[in-house]
């Protein structure tokens, strides 16, 4: 009797093991909308002269690839009226100014064209200020003391209440980490931050970005990451539930995703040791 219970339970696991297989539903495909983005981005040491705006269409939720969207007009305007035009490298659904005159808390509005549709929307620029040299590193950090850990710092305005974006690349992510953080527990201090990961080696490299946003942009971002799930990286797909500050003035029900943003970005790189 044991063992034709032996045998059974063999058969039986067997059995589940073969029918083991990956099953891709059939998932129904939304038409397309379309994408602005429109991330005006300076960093410090620079003119802050050559921007890009990339236009695209939202795809099924297994496709890899983002449609281009091409024959688009595009301009953004600041307060004084001065026109900065982006024109369309051809066919790559990505237009390119190469004299846009960015000002800290200057205010610019976007306006695109596309297929008699007009597209707008206004942000200001946003400061941001610089990380501290003395970048550290620990190689007992982390959660469970088993990572390579990095620390770097950088100082808050207590005048006024601030928003920042961080952006950290490695070469152990797939993707870049984000953060949006806000200084609301930290008005003047030196503020922090940290990244760690247990594949981090001596030589690796990290680049790290950090930007100064608006509130809006840092209420938006915030249920960017929590929608597409910050482990992934909230830029593979725009979810259906996150809408951006940019609005259709002539179809309001036909909105583009994305988000009209403009930040100063300081710009540091370090070396594991």
């Amino acid at each position: 009797m044991k063992n034709i219970l032996k045998y059974l339970i063999v058969v039986s696991v067997f059995f589940l093991l073969s029918c083991t297989k990956v099953i891709d539903v059939d998932l129904e495909t939304a038409a397309p909308k379309l994408v602005i983005d429109a991330s005006i981005d300076w960093i410090k040491g620079t003119t802050g002269h050559e921007q890009k705006i990339r236009l695209s269409t939202t795809t099924g939720y297994y496709s890899t690839t983002f449609p281009t969207v091409s024959g688009a007009d595009i301009v953004i305007t600041n307060s004084e009226n001065a026109v900065f035009s982006f024109v369309e490298n051809p066919g790559t659904g990505e237009y390119v100014c190469s004299d846009f005159h960015p000002v800290i808390g200057e205010t610019y509005a976007l306006k695109v064209v596309l297929n008699a549709e007009v597209y707008t929307a206004t942000e200001t620029c946003i400061g941001v200020p610089d990380i501290e040299n003395n970048i550290e590193q620990n190689d007992k950090g982390g959660f469970g003391g088993d990572e390579v850990e990095i620390k770097y710092t950088y100082q808050d305005n207590g005048n006024e209440a601030n928003y920042y974006l961080h952006r950290i690349l490695s070469p152990v992510s797939v993707y870049p980490d984000y953060k949006a953080k806000d200084d609301e527990n930290s008005q003047g201090k030196m503020m922090q931050e940290y990244f760690s990961d247990k594949d981090l080696k001596a030589g690796d490299k990290i680049n790290i970005r950090l930007y100064g946003i608006s509130r809006r942009y840092y209420d938006y971002f915030r249920k960017l990451l929590a929608a597409s799930g910050a482990g992934s990286g909230p830029f593979q797909a725009t979810p259906g539930s996150v809408r951006g500050n940019i609005i259709n003035q002539t179809h309001f029900e036909n909105f583009a995703y994305g988000y009209f943003r403009l930040s100063e970005v300081d710009v540091k790189d370090y070396t594991v040791q």
